[in-house]
């Protein structure tokens, strides 16, 4: 217990200061939050009043909280019902968990657009955690922004407050009612309410819990409209308490809301019924299929001490884990077998020298925590911030700050991982591996794995993928419940789980194994061989990359050139942006290992959504995917763009060079682009342009196409994008991937669309989306009139031999009939039932 001492709180803005009992809203007017002052503001700037850490951030950015290290919470809160603005008007400078000086800009707001949609501008600045203050600005009703405000009294670290005893008990789940969450003012009904027990009450969302009388705890766990809320309680009036605090969250806590019903009680998963026609459906992961025995893997929970005596040896206990955690994912960086494997443990060595990350660890181990404790606090509440941000990169992120928190954390224990004990063709299910899990697999006797969450972009998919292992994430959660050794047909391709399957699918299984190893053998022995159909026409086949050795690859696997260079790889995961001349090193040298004869497609910076860049200033968005990302992001930062086109030129004579621009939707923003070129060329005395085009992935521009055809040298179709803004359907929603399908009729007709105007002005198409590594797409693609598929490495050969096994009237007759269907499914049906039996060797291939 630290001694108490008095605190100053400085003025958040400049405004008039008005008496909170003026303040027309009860909640506030009433102290239900906590007593303070109120400031009319003149000033557009919220800064902190006092140095401390952000441990509540709304995310519509209208209200903020400021913990001192001595325990004292400051609520600051923009407006009146501002939180029905959604967040605008409102530019959060900080982010949840930050560290904060006094005077430091928070929020910035416009005061124009919240005086006109708000009730009003008053802003309030409130101790939550209720120490008494006394006021320091005499009679003076105005104030400025900075000057000292408050002196607060009692400041220490309070004591944890005594635990009840007993069993808890927890209510029915509860649907949130409330249109904008649980913000301040409803949250404090809440608190205010659940302080009238003497239970110990805790607030639940899934795995999240907060204190059910604190306001910050419950703000900072941001329960939103629709969430599944449970109440638990413990003490001599728990029942009571969990009566009244039901009905109150179920009736908006005051707030005027819709009626919902309170849901059934929740059951526990029962064990999957055992059925030869039962399947469990995912998302693939990984390709291929296998058969195998079911293992769960389960990690055990690690024993943590809050308390430590010493900071000075906890400090050196955190030092000495994050060395030998750097140690061991150097380890695995040198033993990498491809460079995406390599990428991603230098990711997370990067994660381990986060300074972010670091100084918060130690500022708690300096406020008497342990080194343990301290650490997986810091890496839990930021994993969480990750997966709360609404991006799904940021998301699939988490689970990589969740794997390098763990290996630093069993370091600082001592506790060993102790080698699985895997009986032979295991078939692993989990709720989630981790990279550092799946990268130690044993593949001599894991065959495959099965999750409930995950992504197919995640670093788990791509390791899969670099091991050969199928792999099925978003498989619903009843699959946990599988008894170890339960016999499972994984079928990958499909995004599905058999159980118990019979023998005629094993021995179906096994049958198509053994084609697809014969025509793997055969592809890669041909992959030199042109890409041309039966009937004498010739077809492009390149790659897609994001590496000089990837770039080598393809070409020894019979790749015709590069069809997309992924440029951002340049970018991400590093917390600066790279030189041009380090941008130009790299173009330069992919440029010389495809020489002048071979294409050279490079699309430009293609961040936002759901490639952030630590580096830069990215605004909170909504919808990401639908924001500020793309040719967007690069034209609003013109500078980031003239130095990559500088970088690029660079290889012109090194290679047949193209130039292509992402997420292009509008004329203007190609021919801005274009006139950037143009003069960047200029300076560089260039009197010869590479050839410029678009991606086509977003419907704008597909049905525009005819408009944007004359003013380009190429189309290049991304069917991933194109797929997810037509058919509004997220392409890694783990229940709708399966139906983001491009071979959906309604994407086709846009790229017929797409090719027939290219060719009325005699410009090519590619396609560089995953459609083009799909072999049964290709006679479709080809049908359609495309002239060039850029494919994934490995699958090249396959995506030749599939041109090479069709012809092209044959072609254009699937693509007419396609284009008549209603549905993806009905598609690829025609496609397979159209393609010969696997003993002929045609078109079986490894999807």
């Amino acid at each position: 217990m630290t001694v108490p001492q008095p605190l100053q709180l400085l003025a958040p803005l400049s405004g008039v200061l008005v008496p909170l009992d003026h303040v027309p809203d009860p909640v506030f007017a009433n102290r239900v939050i906590g007593d303070g002052l109120c400031i009319d503001p003149t000033s557009q700037t919220l800064c902190a009043p006092l140095a401390g850490v952000v441990s509540g951030l709304q995310a519509s950015g209208h209200a903020i909280t400021i913990t001192h290290e001595g325990g004292a919470q400051i609520l600051l809160h923009i407006g009146l019902d501002t939180v029905n603005l959604a967040g605008k008007g409102f530019n959060a400078l900080v982010d949840k968990d930050q560290r904060v000086e006094a005077g430091q800009a928070l929020i910035e707001f416009d005061a124009d657009h919240i005086a006109v949609h708000a009730r009003s501008l008053m802003t309030l600045m409130l101790v939550v955690s209720a120490e008494p203050f006394s006021m320091l600005t005499g009679d003076s009703a105005k104030v400025v922004g900075g000057q000292p405000l408050l002196e607060l009294g009692h400041v220490g670290l309070a004591d944890d407050a005594p635990v009840n005893e007993g069993e808890a008990l927890v209510s029915q789940p509860i649907s949130l009612p409330n249109a904008n969450g649980l913000h301040a003012r409803p949250a404090a009904v809440f608190a205010q309410a659940a302080k009238g027990f003497k239970a110990d009450i805790r607030l639940h969302r899934q795995q999240d819990s907060a204190n059910g009388k604190s306001l910050v705890a419950i703000m900072a766990m941001q329960p939103a409209l629709g969430d599944v809320l449970t109440i638990s309680a413990t003490g001599e009036d728990a029942a009571a308490a969990i009566e009244t605090l039901a009905e109150l969250l179920a009736d908006g806590c005051g707030e005027s809301v819709a009626p919902v019903a309170v849901s059934a009680p929740a059951i526990e998963a029962a064990p999957v019924a055992k059925s030869s026609a039962m399947s469990l459906q995912g998302v693939c992961a990984s390709a291929g299929s296998a058969l195998g025995q079911v293992v769960q893997v389960v990690e055990r929970k690690l024993e943590i001490a809050e308390a430590a005596g010493d900071p000075r040896a906890e400090l050196q206990t955190l030092d000495r884990a994050l060395a030998g955690a750097l140690a061991a994912l150097q380890k695995l960086r040198d033993e990498a077998a491809s460079e995406a494997q390599e990428e991603i443990f230098k990711a997370h060595q990067e994660l381990l020298e986060d300074p972010s990350l670091l100084e918060q660890a130690r500022l708690l181990i300096n406020q008497g925590k342990s080194a343990a404790f301290a650490w997986n606090s810091v890496t839990e509440a930021t994993a969480e911030l990750f997966k709360a941000s609404g991006n799904r990169f940021l998301a699939e992120r988490a689970l990589d700050l969740a794997d390098v928190g763990q290996r630093v954390l069993k370091l600082m224990l001592d506790v060993q991982d102790s080698a699985w004990e895997l009986p032979d063709q295991a078939i692993l299910v989990a709720e989630q591996l981790t990279p550092s899990q799946t990268a130690a697999l044993d593949t001599s006797k894991v065959v495959g794995f099965a999750t409930v969450g995950g992504g197919a972009t995640s670093h788990v998919a791509i390791l899969a993928r670099a091991l050969g292992l199928p792999a099925v994430c978003g498989l619903p959660a009843e699959v946990l419940a599988l008894a170890n050794g339960t016999r499972v047909l994984l079928d990958a391709d499909k995004g599905e789980l058999h159980l118990d399957p019979d023998p005629v699918s094993i021995e179906q299984l096994q049958a198509e194994r053994e084609q697809r190893t014969l025509r793997r053998q055969r592809d890669l022995e041909q992959a030199s061989l042109a890409a041309t159909t039966r009937d004498g026409h010739r077809f492009e086949v390149t790659a897609n990359i994001a590496s000089l050795a990837e770039a080598e690859q393809a070409i020894e696997l019979g790749g015709e050139g590069v069809g997309l260079l992924r440029s951002e790889f340049l970018y991400l995961e590093r917390s600066s942006a790279p030189s041009q001349d380090e941008q130009a090193a790299t173009y330069s040298a992919i440029a010389r290992a495809m020489g002048p004869e071979r294409n050279l497609v490079v699309r430009t910076l293609d961040v936002g959504g759901d490639k952030p860049l630590a580096y830069v200033t990215m605004e909170a968005e909504a919808n990401p995917f639908l924001g500020m990302r793309g040719v967007r992001l690069c034209l609003e930062r013109p500078q980031l763009l003239r130095e990559q086109f500088r970088a690029i030129l660079a290889s012109c004579a090194l290679a047949r060079l193209h130039i292509m621009l992402p997420m292009v939707s509008q004329l203007s923003e190609l021919r801005l682009a274009r006139q950037i070129l143009e003069e960047e060329a200029a300076s560089l005395g260039l009197t010869t342009l590479p050839k410029l085009g678009i991606m086509i992935e977003v419907p704008s521009a597909a049905l525009m196409a005819d408009v944007f055809a004359p003013e380009v040298d190429f189309f290049s179709i991304g069917t991933n994008d194109l797929t997810q803004y037509t058919l509004a359907m997220d392409r890694d929603h783990p229940r709708l991937a399966s139906q983001a399908d491009s071979f959906h009729p309604s994407v086709l007709r846009l790229i017929a669309t797409t090719v027939k105007a290219a060719h009325d002005h005699g410009k090519w198409v590619g396609v560089c989306g995953a459609m083009a590594s799909e072999p049964l797409a290709v006679p479709l693609l080809l049908g359609l009139g495309v002239d060039e598929l850029s494919a994934s490495v490995p699958l090249i050969p396959a995506i030749k031999a599939a041109i090479r096994d069709v012809e092209l009237r044959d072609c254009e007759a699937i693509a007419r009939h396609a284009l008549t269907l209603e549905s993806a499914g009905q598609v690829r049906e025609t496609l397979l039932s159209r393609r010969p039996s696997p003993s002929t060797l045609s078109l079986v291939s490894e999807s």
